[in-house]
């Protein structure tokens, strides 16, 4: 197994991955899975990357929002079989852990980049692929898209890259408990209604609305959402007493910012505030 990809270089708006493709446009990173003739599936070298990619993410103030999508139609058909589940037949238990714990590492980096994370979902999103989209901090379908958690399909338990904590909180816990048992696609309108999805519209129209939402998201009070980001995270393991006292911390920081004076006084102008991240 391959342990390293192209490092990652700042600014990201310069950055050339191998992997995947990276578009900065005006504080929005859009990350495009880019294998469509075989529905994006991810690499050895794809993870390492995409981790290393949202770990960057942190170090960059110009990027404020960032969409992952697919090409093709697709969004990710997940671990490529020949490339990823194939070798790992082959594998002893240190290198099997060494892969788990590295897939597991590009979770965490989605969750740990401060950078609000939307997911734009066309066609197929399987396996891994909806790991990314479970992950990410916002979801939208098009029509017709599918996601599956299919690791039972491959003799896997359910319980891989987090799904067994995240999902739940999602869509509930025997709703998780379902599509982890049985590896079946939950389709573009269970997603909505069950809340994996925030909406579901046309397949042309699901990346421009996608980046609409991060457009307006990159408008808003960086360090305030970037706070918001990390107490919806923080927040899981705490109790309600402790969340509303760490709360009162975040928001006592997040009055001592420019934005926050910004707001006042371009409401007491009527006009509308034009946040700098500061």
């Amino acid at each position: 197994m391959q342990k390293f990809a192209n490092p990652v270089t700042l600014p990201l708006i310069d950055y050339k991955p191998q992997h995947f493709l990276l578009a900065v446009v005006d504080g929005i990173a859009t990350v495009t899975l880019n294998r469509p003739e075989r529905k994006n599936p991810l690499t050895f070298q794809s993870y390492r990357e995409l981790t290393d990619f949202f770990r960057a993410c942190a170090m960059d103030d110009d990027v404020k929002t960032i969409v992952v999508t697919g090409a093709g139609g697709n969004f990710s058909s997940g671990g490529d079989v020949f490339e990823i589940i194939g070798p790992l037949v082959e594998m002893n238990t240190k290198d099997l852990t060494a892969f788990t714990r590295m897939t597991g590492d590009l979770v965490k980096a989605m969750r740990g980049c401060p950078q609000p994370v939307i997911a734009a979902v066309e066609g197929i999103c399987a396996g891994a692929g909806a790991i990314m989209a479970m992950a990410s901090d916002l979801r939208i379908a098009a029509t017709g898209a599918k996601v599956g958690f299919l690791f039972n399909k491959v003799g896997l338990a359910g319980c891989d890259m987090g799904a067994c904590a995240i999902l739940p909180r999602i869509i509930g816990q025997s709703r998780a408990s379902e599509l982890l048992y049985t590896g079946r696609f939950m389709t573009a309108e269970e997603g909505e209604r069950w809340g994996f999805f925030s909406r579901v519209v046309a397949p042309d129209e699901v990346l421009a609305q996608a980046q609409l939402l991060a457009k307006q998201i990159s408008e808003g009070p960086t360090f305030a959402n970037t706070m918001t980001k990390r107490m919806l995270a923080m927040e899981w393991a705490m109790s309600v007493d402790e969340a509303i006292e760490a709360e009162a911390v975040a928001q006592a920081l997040c009055m001592t910012t420019e934005d926050f004076a910004r707001a006042f006084h371009a409401f007491a102008n009527k006009q509308k505030p034009v946040f700098q991240g500061n």
